[in-house]
């Protein structure tokens, strides 16, 4: 499928795929995307020793802000991220989000983080280890061992079975009690879906370009 570097509204970049007419991050602003669901609307809750996966390494970008703002507030992060089809190496460094992010002291850990072995958990900081796993969702197993899910997949149009009872179960599943998992998605089935295997399931106001996004918590 090809792939195109494209610049969305607030300056950041993001990867195109012209035959889905998809991206893996709004074109309305890839980095106003990610703090506004991953980081306010999730991270935000947490204020010490958080366990995160991200489902949808992608390009980094996530995981990325993520440790900027570990750093920043003196957060102990142990960060799990997920990827079945890893961004080449070659597209990464199109990416600008050092630069658009300010961070240029941090710009060797951007890079670091996609060099870095698969399967093997790396210490990025003292504050921040990163773990990347390459598999599919479905293939998750982990149980009551995350504070926070990054729920980063590609849109139900294109890819329904990322977004469906089974794998919303495996997320659960994969869930401490009280744990959260954000998503950008506000589509009435993904509601429904999470609601079917337990979760809790609140409406918040969404990131630029969208109107609403979902935010889902396991309560025994």
């Amino acid at each position: 499928m090809k792939r195109e570097i494209m610049i969305t509204s607030d300056g950041s970049t993001t990867i195109h795929l012209p035959e889905w007419g998809e991206q893996y991050h709004s074109k309305h602003g890839a980095i106003q995307e990610a703090y506004h669901v991953f980081i306010k609307s999730g991270l935000d809750l947490f204020e010490d020793n958080v366990s995160i996966l991200e489902i949808g390494f992608g390009t980094g970008l996530n995981a990325f802000i993520t440790f900027l703002e570990a750093e920043k507030r003196k957060l102990n992060i142990n960060y799990v991220g997920v990827e079945a089809y890893p961004v080449k190496p070659e597209e990464v460094m199109l990416l600008n989000y050092v630069s658009e992010l300010k961070a240029e002291d941090s710009a060797k850990i951007f890079k670091q983080m996609h060099l870095q072995s698969w399967e093997n958990e790396h210490v990025i900081s003292s504050n921040f280890k990163l773990t990347k796993q390459q598999k599919f969702f479905k293939d998750i197993a982990d149980v009551s061992k995350y504070n926070l899910i990054y729920f980063d997949a590609f849109g139900a149009t294109h890819q329904p079975e990322l977004w469906t009872e089974a794998i919303f179960k495996i997320m659960y599943n994969a869930l401490q009690n009280n744990g959260i998992l954000v998503t950008y998605s506000a589509k009435g089935s993904v509601r429904r879906a999470m609601q079917s295997v337990g979760f809790t399931v609140e409406r918040l106001q969404g990131p630029p370009g969208k109107r609403e996004m979902l935010r889902a918590t396991k309560e025994l």
